[in-house]
């Protein structure tokens, strides 16, 4: 009696740890899986998920921009499929990444973003979600002129060969606008 109750109590044990991360990455699924109970605009990210081979530019104090520099960006899902995490692996050594959490109460993705060029104390937070076939994230920044404005993120161009992103100062009517940055990626294959 005793051995069939190890046995049930193992089984039932496996099963409740199985349930808790049957979406997160794995040996069959290095990107995890989008956990069917997650938001719907879970699948906002899923032509990103997997490793792209990228080109980021960014413009200099001059105005002008600099070299390309080679860069991999990773997506894939995290906490069991209810959200998503990205990281950059940069030539240069400027390596980030963030946590992407879509909170239905807001109908908005949080975008909570961290980096070794510049480690801090609080993560900085973009938030926004889809405007057409976009993803457009915001953060409140100002301009080095003091001028009120925004930090805006745009990944554009996504489908299941890649996608572009940009990263541009905006006045809050969005009247002035400055490219600041910009990515263009390619899926790899057999991703």
């Amino acid at each position: 009696m005793k051995f069939i109750l190890t046995i049930l109590i193992a089984f039932s044990s496996s099963l409740f740890l199985f349930s808790q991360a049957e979406y997160e990455p794995s040996p069959i699924n290095p990107y995890g899986l989008p956990n069917p109970n997650a938001p719907a605009e879970i699948q906002d990210y899923q032509n990103m998920i997997g490793i792209c081979d990228c080109f980021s530019t960014r413009r200099n104090q001059d105005g002008t921009w600099a070299d390309s520099v080679n860069m991999v960006w990773e997506f894939k899902y995290i906490m069991n499929g209810l959200a998503v995490q990205d990281q950059t692996l940069k030539e240069d050594g400027a390596h980030a990444g963030s946590i992407r959490q879509y909170i239905a109460d807001s109908s908005r993705w949080y975008v909570h973003y961290y980096s070794s060029a510049k480690p801090t104390l609080q993560l900085g937070t973009w938030q926004g979600g889809n405007k057409g076939e976009d993803i457009v994230l915001y953060k409140r920044q100002a301009a080095p002129n003091g001028m009120d404005g925004n930090y805006k993120i745009t990944f554009h161009g996504i489908n299941e060969h890649g996608f572009n992103w940009k990263g541009e100062w905006t006045s809050l009517d969005e009247t002035i606008i400055y490219p600041t940055w910009r990515i263009r990626c390619k899926k790899r294959e057999n991703n």
